[in-house]
């Protein structure tokens, strides 16, 4: 048989190789470079086979040294091949040579697999805890060689690469290994260091090169503009934070002092030219500043890899990176781990709901909607502009909650608040009829989102007992935070939106009309233990021409400030854990930006640095008596004092628990002092005032009961005390045993 003749380039073959290989290899085309390219056996010998671009000669050796043949160009692309004087398969070396001189090469597809037939099962089944020590960019040493393993899921695509610096960007020279059971691809690059950019090059599957990929499971990434991913080793750093670590894997979560400083790290604080803080600057400045204010945590926005500052790191496209914008990976840790020795935990605000469509990101990544629904009514989000996951496909589900666990385990984090719960829960969110799709069962709820949540919860509290999730879910929705066993959604704690949102509405409204308003405050007892609620002043409320918390208080200056320090106190003595928004404990009076510093030039004021010794003194309170905080989540630790006194605006309430003193908490409203102001309270004796936000070190009048007040007992066997209220002010006064 007549064989055709060589096309253009390509010179007659010893019949060892298919010219098309040869033509798919070097145009990028073809699907499995692993069966063309390495160590093969053809006619009863070894044959290498390589494509090196740029040269001339290739010599080929063991990674010993030991020459194993000389290898012929067949191709003016680069395609080389040779037979080998080795007897036994092993990697290649190679010597290149052109007119510019010589260097090496070590052969990746001389190589075999990393992954294995385990892998391969407990991914296909959606079961695999620990994808992102499979997944990713990991530095290894493989076969007598180190590296970097290279592995990315891509079932759809023809072809896929790792392109960066190393190869000039050039989708030909490492093409992966695709694992067809799991549509993983993967490839050992050898000689690759840490610290090198790279992306994947996806040919999809009609043929069309789609823009390159950053890595789903980047540990490291370029800093913004550029979004490359970045190769890194695994984290160096030794951990001291056994002690902190063990006393809440220990403690009864719901029954400890959780008192949460809301920080966006990038505007915290700034050098003076307006240049980020780096983990390092933030840990000598933050942990010591929250150590000192009383708080027990730190909750960051999100600070995993995002493209665009104004964000908030909420449109993240590097779920397993933190951002470049503080520094290497390293830093944080080294962050977590100060804030732990310092006996601060840290949370972070994680966005599983939703991812952004920057062409470099998540969407469309193997030229079909892999990671989102592919129709619109499910796949995208109206408000945001983005992608939705498929929470209905497994693979997607385990990317999501192997991420919740990498956080708990590389980084020690004790914690993770979910964004956007609502949004996940309900499949007709911010949408109009005919805008979205019933499930299977003809409602709205989003079944699939349900089981996502539930199985992301069982996952982080049976590996990491300690560490708690906290869902921002803004409707009433039942059970958030009860166990999956009894038909819970399993999060550790719930924000409650209710509680904000009437206290705002309350409190923005002039003394005078305040009366009728009442029941906006009292309803909050109706369900405030049907959850284990976290109280949050957030960023949310003080963003998008919102104003600062000062500036909603009604009122003059004076008054804003005493109906703040009133509230504050208010929230510290109402059942539910607290979250206070960086700047709000100084009384910050503008909104806040993302793209500034804090205005901590304010604290030169009295009023402010007043306000910020409230909140000092009120995270001691909480934190030091069990009364105000063993019994958070749970309805025995509360009962109404007062409830009914519309006329004068005034809420009391007693806090009990049984390792405590009694604690009431009294709050008036008005900017009229109530003299002689009755009190029932559950025993006779003194109550010592322990909090009065009127007091003159916190920019208050100074009125006040000289520190305490004495219950007694009525002709009719009622206890109460009588006392002064100041005028917009709370008053916590605790029970002195005899």
């Amino acid at each position: 048989m007549k064989k055709p003749r060589a096309t253009a380039g390509t010179k007659e073959l010893p019949g060892l190789t298919a010219r098309s290989d040869v033509e798919a290899i070097v145009s990028g085309r073809h699907g499995d470079p692993f069966s063309v390219l390495g160590v093969h056996e053809a006619d009863g010998r070894l044959v290498a086979r390589c494509f090196v671009p740029h040269a001339e000669f290739v010599t080929a050796f063991t990674l010993q040294g030991k020459k194993a043949g000389e290898l012929a160009r067949v191709h003016d692309a680069g395609f080389f091949e040779g037979k080998l004087s080795i007897r036994k398969r092993q990697p290649l070396k190679y010597l290149a040579r052109n007119a510019g001189g010589e260097w090496q090469l070590t052969d990746p597809y001389s190589f075999g697999p990393v992954l294995g037939p385990m892998d391969d099962y407990f991914i296909a089944e959606g079961s695999h805890l620990r994808l992102f020590d499979k997944l990713g960019a990991h530095l290894i040493s493989h076969e007598g060689a180190s590296g970097v393993h290279f592995a990315v899921w891509a079932p759809n695509a023809r072809r896929v690469s790792v392109v960066g610096d190393f190869n000039e960007w050039d989708g030909r020279r490492h093409s992966m290994r695709h694992r067809i059971d799991t549509g993983i691809w993967e490839v050992f690059v050898p000689d690759l260091g840490e610290g090198r950019p790279y992306k994947y090059e996806i040919i999809g599957p009609k043929g069309e090169k789609l823009p390159l990929k950053a890595d789903p499971f980047a540990f490291r990434s370029e800093l913004r503009p550029a979004t490359a991913s970045v190769t890194t080793t695994p984290l160096r750093h030794e951990w001291g934070d056994e002690a902190h670590k063990a006393f809440w894997r220990d403690a009864d979560i719901r029954r400890e002092a959780i008192s949460i400083y809301e920080v966006h790290a990038g505007s915290w604080q700034r050098h003076p030219d307006g240049s980020f803080l780096s983990w390092d600057e933030l840990a000598d400045r933050l942990i010591p500043y929250v150590v000192d204010t009383g708080f027990t945590h730190i909750e960051f926005m999100p600070i995993t890899e995002h493209p665009y500052d104004p964000s908030w790191g909420y449109q993240t496209t590097g779920l397993y990176a933190p951002t470049a914008r503080f520094g290497e990976p390293e830093g944080f840790a080294r962050f977590v781990d100060g804030a732990h020795r310092a006996g601060l935990g840290v949370i972070l605000d994680w966005v599983p709901a939703h991812f952004p469509v920057d062409e470099h990101g998540l969407i469309w990544f193997d030229g079909t909607a892999l990671y989102e629904h592919a129709d619109p009514r499910k796949g995208f989000h109206p408000d945001w502009n983005t992608a939705i996951y498929n929470f209905g496909r497994r693979e997607v589900v385990s990317f999501l909650v192997n991420n919740a666990l990498f956080w708990a385990e590389k980084y020690h984090l004790d914690g993770l608040r979910v964004d956007a719960v609502a949004s996940m829960l309900y499949l007709d969110y911010s949408r109009k009829a005919g805008e979205w799709i019933p499930n299977e069962l003809g409602g709205r709820e989003n079944l699939e989102a349900v089981k996502f949540l539930q199985k992301m919860n069982i996952a982080v509290y049976g590996a990491h007992p300690g560490v708690i999730t906290i869902a921002e879910e803004s409707t009433s929705w039942p059970k958030v935070s009860q166990p999956v066993h009894e038909g819970g959604l399993g999060f550790g704690f719930k924000w409650n939106m209710g509680f904000m949102n009437d206290t705002l509405e309350y409190l923005s409204k002039e003394p005078i009309h305040r009366k009728h308003h009442h029941g906006e405050i009292t309803f909050g007892l109706v369900y405030a233990f049907s959850e284990n609620f976290v109280l949050p002043l957030s960023h949310d409320e003080v963003v998008h021409g919102k104003g600062s918390l000062l500036t909603k208080m009604a009122g003059d200056d004076w008054q804003k400030f005493a109906t703040l320090r009133a509230y504050y106190a208010f929230m510290w003595g109402y059942p539910g854990k607290k979250l206070l928004f960086m700047g709000q404990e100084f009384a910050q009076r503008d909104e806040w930006s993302e793209a500034r510093s804090l205005d901590w030039q304010v604290l030169d004021h009295a009023p402010h640095r007043g306000m910020r010794q409230l909140v000092r003194d009120l995270n001691y309170l909480y934190r030091s008596r069990p009364s105000l905080h063993a019994r958070d989540c749970e309805p025995e630790g509360f009962s109404w004092l007062v409830v009914d006194d519309s006329q004068n605006s005034v809420f009391a309430w007693l806090r009990t628990a049984p390792d405590g003193n009694p604690v009431a908490v009294i709050s008036n409203f008005t900017p009229v002092p109530r003299e002689n102001y009755r009190i029932p309270l559950p025993s006779a004796g003194r109550w010592r005032e322990v909090m009065n936000t009127d007091a003159a070190d916190y920019g208050g009048s100074g009125k006040g009961n000289a520190g305490v007040i004495v219950a007694t007992e009525g002709a009719g066997g009622e206890v109460s005390g009588t006392m002064l209220l100041p005028p917009l002010a709370t008053i916590m006064l605790e029970c002195m045993p005899e």
